[in-house]
């Protein structure tokens, strides 16, 4: 799979800079202090500033859970490493993509398919070793385990907490004690998707089949390029091409998507950094005042300086938005008596980002977490490199 292990390599690099970007964030001391090698503890923070990967159809962050799972087994071959975590993707998006609404509504898709991408991940990073029937098998039995224990509620986004970052190292670190116990002969529940009493007939209304696609999905995963929830993103870009139109975003701004967005992200007045990064108010409000929105735009500085323009922009759910999602994440702006209509957002595989940009990016991150002198580095080991350790050994560095 040479194509999609150089995919893999940039997935890896941009959540390697999402890592960077956070070793100056108020997390960095929960994550120097846990158990484990730097691997499980940069799993503490992979998703904090917002930035990283997302699959739309699954509506989940794999890279997080993934790399972190990877990088914690010790292995140092890349390609195998590689493999591993394509084959972690694919298990972590094709189950996401079997939740429906109802499931989304109140759980964490990343938490609750993450167990099952991170038992995928660890067990072939070990390879067809261990006791039992064969390696195909065992991989059901880790499924299995890790799933009947997932979880993850919605209830972190009502509260000042931690527990999304939580949610991502309880699904590297169960993942992983998953594939150990069937390494050592444990078997789990085969059916703990479809059972009577599992995971569909918990959690989901109408669950899909799971969809056995002719490509390896990691290629259908998006990048993305600001640091706001991605259900944002939609309008941020509507809203950049319309001011690029248009040289200005005067007036009434007027904003169209898809309901989750508003679920999500429906925030006039945030009152913290993250619920302004869950406000299409105040990103809009950022292009608005300034243009592409930066890492550093989302603080209390920033919040105030918007109030006035976020009080000029309106957000409803249109049908035609609604109907395509999640296969698709659209929106439109509209201003001036202009608009501009999106289905696909930058960085989605319809629009994507170019190898230069993703780096560009994590450089950015390299250097708001104060690591710009390791990115030379940490490039050339990721995107060149036959060995993994050198990417350990940076993050021990960084985690120490």
């Amino acid at each position: 799979m040479p194509d999609e292990r150089t995919r893999a390599r940039l997935h890896l690099m941009d959540w390697l800079g999402c890592v960077a970007g956070a070793l100056l964030s108020e997390t960095m001391p929960i994550a120097r202090l846990q158990s484990g090698n730097a691997a499980r503890k940069a799993a503490w923070l992979g998703n904090k500033l917002e930035m990283d990967d997302v699959h739309r159809m699954a509506i989940l962050h794999p890279g997080p859970v993934v790399w972190a799972t990877c990088l914690a087994q010790g292995i140092t071959d890349m390609d195998r490493l590689l493999d591993a975590a394509i084959r972690g993707y694919e298990a972590m998006i094709a189950i996401g993509s079997t939740f429906d609404a109802r499931h989304y509504a109140f759980w964490h898709n990343t938490a609750t398919a993450g167990l099952f991408g991170a038992a995928v991940s660890a067990l072939c990073c070990r390879g067809d070793t261990g006791t039992g029937d064969g390696f195909e098998n065992r991989l059901v039995h880790a499924m299995g385990l890790a799933g009947s224990v997932t979880g993850g509620f919605w209830q972190m986004r009502h509260e000042p907490c931690d527990a999304k970052q939580w949610h991502i190292a309880h699904a590297v670190n169960t993942g992983t004690l998953a594939a150990d116990a069937v390494l050592a002969g444990a078997r789990g529940p085969a059916f703990i998707l479809e059972g009577p009493q599992g995971l569909h007939a918990a959690t989901t209304d109408a669950a899909r089949p799971i969809e056995l696609a002719d490509h390896w999905r990691i290629r259908d995963v998006s990048f993305k390029p600001w640091a706001a929830c991605r259900h944002a993103h939609p309008a941020i870009d509507a809203a950049l091409e319309l001011k690029r139109r248009l040289g200005h975003l005067d007036g009434p701004i007027e904003i169209e998507t898809y309901r989750d967005a508003l679920a999500f992200c429906d925030r006039p007045d945030p009152a913290s950094e993250i619920e302004a990064k869950f406000s299409i108010q105040h990103s809009v409000a950022l292009v608005a005042d300034k243009g592409t929105p930066a890492l550093g735009d989302f603080d209390e500085a920033a919040r105030t300086g918007t109030a006035a323009t976020r009080a000029r922009i309106t957000v409803r759910e249109v049908a035609e938005f609604s109907e395509r999602y999640p296969r698709h994440f659209g929106a439109r702006a509209r201003c001036a008596g202009q608009e501009v209509t999106l289905i696909d957002t930058l960085g989605d595989p319809e629009r994507p980002m170019t190898e230069d940009e993703i780096l560009a990016k994590a450089q950015s991150l390299f250097a708001l977490g104060g690591r710009e002198d390791d990115f030379a580095e940490m490039t050339r080991a990721v995107m060149h490199g036959s060995s993994a350790g050198p990417v350990m050994s940076i993050l021990e560095r960084w985690l120490a």
